[in-house]
């Protein structure tokens, strides 16, 4: 089957769509019920979900993040990473704007108190960790996502037929560790979108959710090809 590029974009807009939606809306709707590790889980099952619905289309990518990595490996052209790119912030932005509306239907909602699920370091940390920790954690943490992404997506291994498994598992086990840090982003896309909204030091710190997870994904493209051929 040939798939055009366009197809391809309109595949991470979607999946992104669905990640920042369900993920954030975990947050912002459910964070009082589910705690962090239900908002732990709906970021990783969005990704498994979309992984079987998007990923024969564009690889479900959902992530700039991947997306470099896997343009710095040889894996994908750089004209098809530009569209992805692109198509995965717009997605991320509309998936904020349609939970900002639909969170404020609760007649108490605030988006000064409630957030949209912003990420943030210092005072914007959901336990007060300094920006240094904050730029940190993301570009380790998007190291190891990366990792798992490449290996779980190589022709070397034999198991690719759960990639989709892995890698959302694996988003679920980063998100356990670093949501008291940084509410964990290692994606600009997931990161982008609400800091519109929520501006002020969402948007002045929003430089860390972007360099941390590209250097983190660079590092762990690199990691992966120490020790992989494909």
């Amino acid at each position: 089957m040939v798939v055009s590029l366009s197809q391809k974009c309109i595949a991470e807009f979607f999946g992104t769509f669905v990640l920042v939606f369900m993920g954030c809306g975990s947050a912002v709707v459910a964070g009082g019920h589910v705690g962090f590790l239900g908002i732990a889980f709906a970021f990783g099952l969005s990704v498994v979900t979309m992984a079987y619905a998007v990923g024969h289309i564009s690889g479900c990518h959902l992530n700039p993040a991947i997306t470099i990595s896997l343009w710095s490996t040889g894996k994908i052209s750089g004209k098809d990473a530009g569209g992805y790119i692109i198509s995965q912030i717009i997605g991320g932005i509309v998936a904020a704007a349609l939970l900002y509306f639909i969170a404020q239907g609760k007649a108490d909602y605030s988006l000064a108190a409630n957030g949209l699920g912003a990420n943030g370091v210092e005072e914007g940390s959901p336990d007060h960790y300094s920006l240094i920790s904050g730029l940190v954690a993301e570009t380790v943490l998007t190291a190891i996502f990366l990792v798992v992404v490449h290996g779980s997506t190589s022709k070397n291994n034999q198991n690719g037929m759960f990639a989709g498994l892995a890698i959302g598992l694996c988003l679920t086990m980063i998100h356990i560790v670093g949501i008291p840090i940084t509410g964990v982003s290692v994606n600009p896309a997931r990161s982008i979108g609400p800091a519109l909204f929520v501006g002020g030091a969402a948007i002045s710190h929003l430089w860390v959710f972007i360099v941390g997870p590209i250097v983190g994904g660079l590092l762990g493209g690199g990691i992966w090809k120490l020790y992989d051929s494909n």
